[in-house]
Parts: C-alpha cells; structure tokens; sequence
C-alpha cells in the first residue's frame, strides 16, 4: 500500500515542527535552533531547509507572517502543531515498542566482525 503524503514525518522534518512551537521565526533561526538543541547531531542545508518550509507552507503546517527582503518569517499552524504531536506520539510508541523487549547484549569482540566482509572480485 503507497504511503500517503507526509503521513510519518522524516527526522528533519519534525525538527523543523519543533522549532516553530518555540517561536515565529525564518528559516536560518529554525536551523540554528535545531543544530543547537540536537548538540550538533542535527544540521540542515539550506536545499533539505527550504524544500521542507516549502512543502510544509503548502501542506498547511506552516503560514508566512513577515517578509523582510529575502527574510521570511514563519509561525505554525493548528494543522502544524497537530501534525507535531501525532509525530512525538508514533515516535513514543515505537520506544514503547522497543522497550517491551529484552534489551539486546552487547556483542562480544569475538562476536563483532572487525572488518567488513570482502566483496567478491
């Protein structure tokens, strides 16, 4: 069965969400708000950026509040914020998944391969 449109939201995708429920704000201040908040572990492009505060004015979730030269400004939407928390609640519920089973051990040095395998020639 096809996956309809924006049905599970990428992991940029629901950073860029979060950083609108903090506050209005133009792209570049979304992105630095989630390279900050993630440690560093989550940076967005400014070609990945713009096509997701494209694709989320369109869809809905975000509405253009400002426009200052080439700055636009952007805040959430109901939609926006809905979408948001039915995305933390299927991530909780994949943790909550997850934590029903017995936590894996640890492999062993024996255990993990230290190298890859060799492709055949």
């Amino acid at each position: 069965m096809p996956k309809k449109s924006m049905e599970h939201l990428t992991e940029p995708m629901f950073y860029v969400l979060m950083a609108f429920t903090v506050q209005p704000q133009c792209g570049i201040e979304a992105a630095e708000f989630i390279e900050t908040w993630t440690q560093g572990r989550v940076q967005l492009g400014p070609a990945t950026l713009y096509t997701i505060l494209g694709k989320f004015e369109k869809e809905g979730y975000l509405r253009e509040t400002a426009v200052e030269g080439r700055k636009r400004t952007y805040a959430i939407t109901g939609k926006g914020k809905l979408a948001y928390l039915q995305e933390m609640a299927r991530l909780e519920a994949c943790l909550n998944d997850a934590r029903r089973l017995p936590p894996p051990t640890v492999p062993t040095a024996a255990e993990a391969p230290l190298s890859p395998a060799p492709s055949p020639a």
